[in-house]
């Protein structure tokens, strides 16, 4: 889904424009994104939870020349998904196949943190 599609169905369902529809997803992700700046974490139950993950500097490589290259530390945000949002996608999985192409996920906890 686009954001522009994510307007549409917000004001379809809402009963709103499409102008205020779009003013309320923009500053829904102003909200959060102002608050990853700040570093705070966003927890939105049932959902899932927003957090800001430091990752100390390390040494990457190009892929095309594969020469070592480094990599600085950052901040970056993550996602962790909530328990009902989890459950709800895996039992949709018996309506909707895994289309050719898509891949199952590895780990059975749902934490796909890869720290570096």
């Amino acid at each position: 889904m686009t954001k522009s599609e994510l307007i549409e169905a917000i004001a379809a369902r809402a009963e709103l424009t499409k102008a205020r529809a779009e003013l309320v997803v923009d500053c829904i992700f102003d909200t959060l994104t102002n608050a990853l700046e700040e570093g705070k974490g966003i927890e939105i139950r049932g959902f899932g939870s927003f957090t800001v993950r430091p990752y100390k500097p390390y040494a990457g490589r190009n892929p095309r020349t594969g020469n070592p290259v480094p990599v600085s530390a950052k901040r970056l945000p993550f996602f962790k998904v909530g328990k009902e949002l989890k459950d709800l996608v895996d039992q949709s999985r018996n309506i909707r196949p895994l289309a050719e192409g898509d891949e199952k996920p590895d780990s059975s906890d749902g934490d796909e943190s890869d720290e570096h």
